[in-house]
């Protein structure tokens, strides 16, 4: 099959999978190499190459940080020329507004003039697991991956905003970033979105040049990007070259209509939801996933399995992690780490056993710390096929 042939046709066969749950990840045994715009990536699933959006593997998420060249990658336009070449002649963030002091900052200036901070942070598309929605929906057909924890470094967004003065009019804070638009239009801006005022103040929202220690990749938002954790990803926008802090809420492209937006009130599947009935996500569900073993292995029946993976969620840490071998009729209770930092996701172990030979599936559930479980099935269908935290499961055969 040629690559177009695979890359118009890998939605629809991962939609064949997710009628029967999460057992089988797309992608997962070929484990294809990327196209020639991912250079620098190994390994990652491809969903398309323009704009280049591509997601890990489940067992390439083991490690405590999600390394540079498995992390997720999603894009709305073109990777700028800027990160590309790494060349920062001429750059400089803006920050525009409803400030007292507009402020224009080389990276030198940020570097120097504020606190640099270092954390682990996850961060996850809130398309993550739309492969599973029934009946389906548009965008990309992501299943599990996209999602992963690096260590960023940075300085804190809210110190930077101080420094220019925030005005009592100030109600949210967006970005801009110079990735031109797929048509070429330079007046065109592919994606411009923003979080609340409260969310920017927060301690743990960042303005980062470093991933993983090594400068931020070109895939990842050369020479600076916001990190938002525990808000969809799409809020820490790439390629700044302005924050606009605003008197009401951000309109740019991809914060109206239906974009990174759910139904205010449960709607049946496949409804026809008014537009206005729609509301902006803002902190992600609990959610975990099984990284050890992968799906699909056998195991001797009367030897016990060890099971890993790795929790988190948008509002605060995880409280438990429960894992099943039984379909739910039992549980058995993780060991759960605390998170390297706040909004860095946790290892939770456990180990199952089988009486006799024969199929097994493996279920994980995690609950926040407000008492917020997974859901067994993909919950609350949506137009855009947002915000699927459902148990995570993986098949074993005991023999």
């Amino acid at each position: 099959m040629s690559r177009r042939r695979f890359l118009s046709s890998a939605p629809a066969a991962g939609a064949g999978l997710a009628a029967v749950g999460s057992l089988v990840e797309a992608g997962g045994r070929e484990r294809r190499q990327p196209a020639a715009a991912l250079e620098g990536k190994t390994g990652l699933r491809i969903l398309s190459e323009r704009p280049v959006n591509a997601e890990t593997v489940v067992t390439d998420l083991d490690p405590r940080r999600t390394s540079n060249d498995k992390h997720f990658v999603r894009n709305n336009g073109e990777v700028p020329e800027r990160a590309l070449s790494g060349d920062l002649g001429g750059w400089v963030l803006e920050v525009v507004g409803e400030v007292e002091s507009e402020l224009r900052l080389g990276l030198d200036d940020i570097r120097a003039g504020f606190e640099n901070v270092t954390a682990s942070l996850v961060l996850e598309c809130a398309g993550n697991g739309r492969a599973a929605f029934r009946p389906m929906v548009a965008g990309n057909a992501w299943w599990l991956g996209a999602v992963g924890c690096a260590r960023y470094t940075g300085v804190r967004l809210r110190d930077v905003l101080a420094s220019a003065g925030i005005r009592d009019t100030a109600v949210y804070v967006a970005w801009y970033g110079e990735d031109p638009h797929l048509s070429g239009d330079a007046a065109e801006v592919p994606i411009s979105r923003g979080v609340p005022l409260s969310k920017a103040m927060d301690e743990s929202t960042l303005l980062a040049w470093e991933m993983n220690g090594e400068p931020l990749p070109p895939h990842h938002g050369f020479p600076l990007r916001i990190v938002a954790p525990g808000y969809p990803a799409s809020a820490s926008g790439k390629w700044l070259t302005r924050l606009w802090v605003r008197d009401r809420v951000h309109d740019g492209p991809k914060m109206t209509g239906f974009s990174y937006r759910v139904p205010r009130y449960p709607v049946a599947p496949g409804a026809d939801v008014p537009e206005e009935d729609m509301q902006i996500i803002g902190e992600m569900p609990v959610k975990s996933l099984i990284t050890r073993p992968a799906t699909g292995i056998q195991h001797p029946a009367v030897t016990p399995l060890p099971v890993r993976g790795w929790a988190w969620a948008g509002g605060g840490p995880v409280h438990a992690v429960h894992v099943s071998s039984d379909f739910g009729a039992t549980w058995i209770e993780c060991r759960l780490q605390e998170p390297e930092n706040r909004f860095a996701w946790q290892r939770f172990e456990a180990t199952v056993g089988f009486d006799i030979a024969g199929h097994y599936e493996i279920w994980a559930r995690a609950t926040d710390h407000r008492g917020r479980t997974q859901p067994m099935v993909v919950p609350g269908w949506n137009p855009r096929g947002y915000l699927n935290n459902a148990m995570h499961r993986i098949a074993v055969t005991a023999v």
